[in-house]
């Protein structure tokens, strides 16, 4: 990443200021303002999330807000409602609170001497959230997004379920949000008042994985900040940011489909980061990107963005797996709208261990599509009754090499050689490509399928398989079955009885080279990326009825004239001084004698100091996932936390941990909150602790 520090704006910094709520409350914000707009006022561009301005998102902020503000905007970067320095409690994610104060602080920009009344928003997970939400609101001042590595629907793709399954991630976010939420403002900022604010911090937030583990199902909770529920909401031009690595591009597909407003889409190989610091690389010019965006539709220049691609993406070439990569090799696609009408479907039909074309890659190209199934039961047809039939129950350590959900650090949580997995899954193979396969989009998978139990689960993986054997995890899709017909009303299986049910895998934009094979593996359990069922539950394959359908891209010469992004550009970094060096390991520990599997994930950030502040910041996160051979209810989450500021006399800590456990019929979370203070030659002095036991009826799941 080249750093820039000679912009066409000189730039000036606020530190901290309060913008006032409708209610009194007060949102600390920091400022980079153009010197130029205290006499010729500019648009404005606001980043709005929790994770604290003042230190852990400080380096960040410092590589975006001032290139964005050296090039003619008034960058801001505002703390939530009971986040940072901000005043009151953070309750939950995406409340109507938080959208309130949003409409807040951009009228209040809008209004700003320095301001010409235009207000763009941009973010990144949380606030790539709330920019589709803010927008869907209709604030008059807002003009544009850029919505980076987010969702539309925050049950269907969300780091909380998947196909009607519990993801890991649950956890694991409830425990990053567990952590932040139980930190203090800063003295320097909010005054005397620091420890008073951090006290209702500790006390009020609540134990968000109660939450979430309190709507199984897609409910009122979930959609009342969806925006998939009502598109035509949005009005304003959006862009949609995302990678493959990450878990939330198929938003990205529906969003250019459903939108009624300007939009473009980009998805490159990366895992949870913006395009200019994205892991798997390579990184592109996303700065110079946001900066066309806004300078088309918050200054009226013509940029020339418009008249680009809908949507595009990554191809990804053939690699061999592992758990991380610096780069993935490939090419950008573009296609001008989306839906393609240029994409064809490839249906592949399952037979036993064989993966076969019902016509040839050729033929594909130019057939129309066929009608696919309708979900729910399947008629009783004798016609049905297949010669062949394939039970499958998977062994619990399925999963064990699937990595994240997302990527959040890309080192080492991406799936590995997918033979590890296979073992425990049924596995259908094409024969070794004749010529390359180039696929774009989202495929599926239907099937014709029985279980033992009112309850099951389907894993279903797409690979790319090398002449050697060695298979690398292309794209992937859970079903939890009772939520066959979706996620609303979900409806216990009847065993024996026969259904025709549809998995969508995750997009993706993958080359299958001649030589390879493609493989489709599924299984019934996928933990620890997804919770199991409640019960060991075996299902029955219909294969000839069972089918996997691919969208197949030809390769296009007009891709070869896409204008390049340029090299990632970015203000200088923040000055830091390393204290202690960290550590991030993942191992997978198979205790023989005890029969007991462990997935141990460490995120050690060691301690460093923000030389600007001159505070010194210590950061670890722990997490393991454990059962005991193929005992499903044996499965635990845990995490841990410790996070500690410093600076002079002033300290404090926080410690947090979080077990998850599940019997056939709950769940259960045990929690730990402890919170220290620097009390001089006393040391760290525990000034709050609280403990939570609470149990969750399992709701289909």
């Amino acid at each position: 990443m080249r750093t820039i520090d000679d912009f066409p704006y000189d730039v000036r910094t606020i530190e901290n200021v309060f913008i006032p709520m409708r209610d009194g409350a007060r949102l600390a914000a920091r400022l980079w303002i153009p010197v130029e707009a205290e006499s010729t006022p500019l648009p404005a561009v606001l980043e709005y999330i929790p994770y604290r301005k003042r230190d852990n998102s400080r380096g960040r902020d410092s590589l975006n807000h001032p290139y964005i503000a050296g090039h003619g905007y008034v960058s801001v970067r505002v703390d939530l409602r009971g986040s940072g320095d901000s005043d009151g409690l953070l309750l939950d994610e995406y409340c109507s609170q938080e959208q309130d104060d949003a409409e807040d602080v951009i009228a209040w920009l809008a209004q700003q001497p320095y301001c010409d009344g235009n207000v763009g928003m941009m973010g990144i997970s949380w606030g790539g959230f709330n920019s589709l939400q803010v927008a869907a609101r209709r604030p008059p001042a807002l003009g544009a997004i850029i919505s980076a590595s987010a969702t539309d629907d925050l049950y269907v793709d969300n780091m909380h379920y998947m196909g009607g399954a519990l993801l890991s991630d649950n956890l694991s976010e409830a425990t990053v949000m567990f952590a932040f939420n139980s930190l203090p403002p800063d003295p320097e900022i909010v005054g005397d008042r620091w420890r008073d604010m951090w006290l209702d911090r500790l006390s009020g937030s609540g134990l968000w994985l109660e939450n979430w583990l309190g709507h199984q199902r897609r409910d009122e909770y979930w959609q009342h900040a969806s925006v998939s529920e009502d598109y035509s909401a949005i009005d304003c031009p959006v862009m949609a940011v995302g990678g493959w690595a990450d878990g939330y591009t198929n938003a990205i597909f529906r969003l250019m489909e459903h939108l009624d407003v300007p939009r473009r889409g980009l998805i490159g190989p990366w895992g949870h980061k913006y395009p200019h610091l994205g892991v798997p690389g390579p990184t592109i010019g996303f700065l110079q990107e946001v900066v066309r965006w806004f300078d088309h539709w918050l200054k009226g220049q013509d940029t020339g963005i418009m008249d680009e691609p809908m949507l595009r993406v990554w191809m990804q070439d053939s690699i061999t797996p592992r758990s991380s990569y610096s780069e993935r090799p490939g090419r950008w696609v573009g296609e001008p709208e989306w839906p393609s009408d240029r994409l064809r479907p490839w249906r592949l039909r399952l037979s036993e261990g064989r993966l076969s074309p019902t016509e040839s890659t050729e033929s594909a190209m130019d057939a129309a599509p066929e009608a696919g199934d309708s979900a729910g039961a399947a008629d009783e047809d004798p016609s049905d009754e297949l010669s062949t039939e394939l039970t499958l129950q998977s062994p619990l350590s399925v999963g064990l090499f699937a990595g994240k959900w997302a990527s959040y650090a890309a080192a080492p949580d991406l799936p590995f050689d997918q033979r590890e997995e296979d073992g425990g899954a049924l596995v259908f193979d094409t024969e070794p490509l004749e010529e390359d396969v180039e696929i774009c989009g989202r495929g599926e998978c239907s099937f014709l399928v029985s279980a033992d139990r009112p309850n099951a689960l389907l894993a279903v993986r797409l690979s790319d398989v090398f002449p050697d054997g060695e298979a690398t995890r292309v794209t992937y899709g859970i079903l939890n079955l009772t939520h066959r017909d979706g996620s609303e009303e979900p409806e216990a299986l009847e065993p024996g009885r026969k259904y025709r049910i549809t998995i969508p895998l995750n997009g993706i934009a993958q080359v299958f080279p001649a030589g390879h094979r493609m493989r489709l593996s599924v299984s019934t359990s996928y933990w620890p990326l997804v919770w199991p069922s409640p019960a060991p539950a075996a299902v029955t394959f219909h294969p000839e009825q069972c089918t996997l359908e691919l969208p197949v891209r030809p390769p296009r010469r007009e891709d070869e004239r896409l204008r390049d992004f340029g090299d990632a550009e970015a203000a200088p970094e923040l000055e830091t001084t390393d204290l202690e060096t960290g550590d991030h390991q993942w191992r997978v520990i198979r205790d023989l004698a005890t029969d007991v599997s462990t997935l141990e994930i460490i995120n050690d950030q060691g301690a460093f100091r923000l030389d600007e502040t001159g505070t010194t910041i210590r950061r670890r996160t722990d997490e393991w996932y454990r059962f005991r051979w193929n005992e499903v209810n044996s499965v635990q989450g845990e995490t841990s936390t410790l996070r500690r500021m410093e600076r002079g006399s002033w300290g404090i800590e926080v410690q947090t941990r979080t077990v998850l456990t599940s019997t056939v019929e709950n769940f259960h979370i045990a929690a730990e909150l402890d919170a220290f203070e620097l009390n001089g030659d006393l040391g760290y002095q525990r000034i709050y602790s609280q403990n939570w036991n609470k149990e969750i009826p399992r709701d289909h799941l």
